[in-house]
């Protein structure tokens, strides 16, 4: 078999070349096996990626089982919980171009035949994924599983909860010593944040698009099953290379289709919009805001994990994980079982062994919590591009909502009203200049959306903006509004007082402006200067495209 690592290491002319792997420490035997980028995030920084060197040395085990050799490289990662509510949270959805960047220059600098990627938490999943498919060599991505949830006065808790109950301080609800407690309880173990947020979202979708071996989303991190699972793939990975399958292969425009439905089945975060359709960009398989309202419309929402439940990943893994939703799926012929994964398998052959749905944690179809998927697309004349809201969170009568605007430049103004007692029932709040542009770096507002829900309020302010929104938010919080203020979107127009109307079963979100009045406003109105003006942002901020283009670099 002919390998691309050849071009780098085989003939007289690589004498050189090989001189420099020995001094590496490895042997001529090893060097002519295929070789293997394994692509860890560990750091000491992000919980989910305490434990990922363990999984790198099962993964390295199993390639060498395989008869590869593997060679680790790190990537960067933001946690996305420790960055938010600052400036530091501009930076966790820019990472995700650098670390699909910097995985393509060490693997293409270096000719590897196949990798393996190791991601937890955040933009590092997406990330990685992007450069699967821009690189489009064998692939498989084992992540480093999820978080057990808390325990916290008799019931599971996560890292949402400790969010919404700083809220519930500043409204006397909760002591400060409560805090406290929670603050203790909350993340009692390493892994991804224990809720459906963006990390677990991603690491379950990736089972959906076939670049994850069965249970990569769901088996928990500090599960002894996870290193099995970490051994297989590095083994499996030897198999691909051998079959000539890569990441095009699985990563179809079925694929995509496939991981959309999983998406609106389950209710994941709503980040996952535009990761996937970075990603599908990437996989020359483009998809827009209209065909996610298309998938979301015959697609029932059957998993409501927290912050859309009382479930944790936990739960789910023990339904039986991504498998049994997928299988429940495709009882009803919603997805498309054709596709190949990287089980090297059709995958209507890996869900033989799926477990039926139930019906308590995974829903069968007949019985859905909603006839349409967890997330829903907006439009109108305030988002003529769209927006998206992860409907499976918002209360019933929250559903169809209209109320005053009170307008916020940057999400820090809003945080001090909403803590301050300034937002009332029947608000709509419209934080702008927060998008992937104005930011820059299209800011995770999980702050504002907490401190509403522990005011007491969730049932009865809404929030639009043009950033975007943690995958642990909750409630009638409306992101991605695309065009963004900074390109001179209708969200950059509107005034304190005006009239919002949210209907979500109508997926639409208007402002009550005339037309004729929105394009005075426009022609009044200065695009203000930009926030960061020098550095990695300031370069971000001129090439990013709009949120409903998955914020990708133009």
């Amino acid at each position: 078999m002919e390998l691309r690592s050849d071009r780098m290491k085989r003939g007289v002319v690589r004498a050189p070349h090989r001189s420099l792997l020995k001094a590496d420490g490895f042997t001529d035997e090893e060097i002519s096996r295929p070789l293997v980028a394994v692509v860890n995030s560990a750091n000491e920084i992000i919980p989910g990626h305490l434990e990922l060197d363990r999984i790198a040395e099962a993964v390295k085990a199993g390639i060498r089982i395989a008869g590869g050799t593997p060679l680790e490289f790190s990537t960067i990662g933001v946690c996305d919980g420790i960055a938010m509510g600052h400036e530091g949270m501009r930076y966790s959805l820019a990472s995700r171009e650098i670390i699909a960047d910097s995985v393509e220059l060490v693997v293409q600098a270096h000719a590897f035949d196949a990798m393996v990627m190791i991601p937890n938490c955040d933009k590092i999943i997406p990330g990685m994924l992007m450069a699967a498919a821009r690189l489009d060599i064998p692939t498989i991505v084992v992540s480093g599983g999820p978080m057990l949830a808390g325990k916290w006065q008799g019931r599971g808790v996560d890292l949402d909860t400790v969010f919404s109950t700083v809220g519930a301080v500043s409204a006397g609800s909760v002591s400060e010593e409560e805090l406290l407690d929670l603050e203790n309880n909350a993340c009692p173990t390493c892994g991804s944040c224990a809720g459906l947020f963006t990390a677990n979202s991603m690491n379950c979708l990736t089972e959906a698009i076939g670049l994850g071996l069965p249970g990569n989303g769901t088996i928990p991190a500090v599960y002894s099953e996870r290193i099995r699972l970490a051994k297989h793939a590095g083994m499996r990975i030897m198999e691909l290379l051998k079959r000539g399958i890569t990441a095009r292969d699985i990563l179809t425009p079925t694929a995509i289709r496939n991981a959309m439905t999983l998406d609106m089945a389950f209710g994941g975060s709503s980040n996952t919009v535009l990761h996937l359709t970075a990603i599908a960009h990437e996989a020359r398989a483009d998809i827009t805001l209209k065909d996610w309202a298309e998938v979301s419309a015959h697609t029932p929402n059957l998993v409501r994990i927290s912050p859309a439940g009382e479930h944790h990943m936990e739960d789910l893994y023990y339904a039986g994980g991504v498998q049994t939703i997928l299988g429940e799926l495709a009882r009803h012929g919603l997805i498309d079982t054709d596709v190949l994964t990287v089980t090297g398998d059709k995958l209507k052959h890996t869900l033989k062994a799926a477990r039926p749905a139930d019906g308590i944690v995974v829903r069968t179809v007949e019985d859905p919590y909603y006839p349409e998927g967890g997330l829903r697309v907006l439009t109108g004349n305030l988002a003529p591009r769209g927006a998206v809201v992860k409907q499976s969170a918002v209360p019933a009568e929250m559903r169809k909502h209209s109320g005053p605007a009170r307008v916020f430049d940057s999400e820090d103004a809003a945080s001090q009203a909403i803590l301050s007692g300034k937002i009332v029932p029947g608000d709509i709040i419209v934080i702008r200049y927060e998008g992937p542009k104005g930011g820059p770096g299209m800011r995770e507002m999980l702050g504002p959306t907490s401190a509403v829900k522990g005011m007491g309020l969730a049932g009865s302010v809404a929030l639009v903006t043009d950033g975007r929104f943690s995958g642990a938010t909750s409630g009638a919080s409306i992101g991605h509004v695309s065009p963004e203020a900074a390109e001179g979107g209708a969200i950059a127009f509107v005034e304190e007082g005006d009239t919002i109307d949210i209907d979500i079963d109508a997926g639409t979100l208007t402002v009550d402006v005339t037309d004729e009045r929105l394009a005075m406003r426009r022609r009044a109105w200065t695009p203000p200067e930009p926030r960061v003006k020098e550095g990695y942002l300031a370069r971000y901020a001129r090439f990013v495209t709009s949120a409903d283009q998955g914020a990708v670099l133009s």
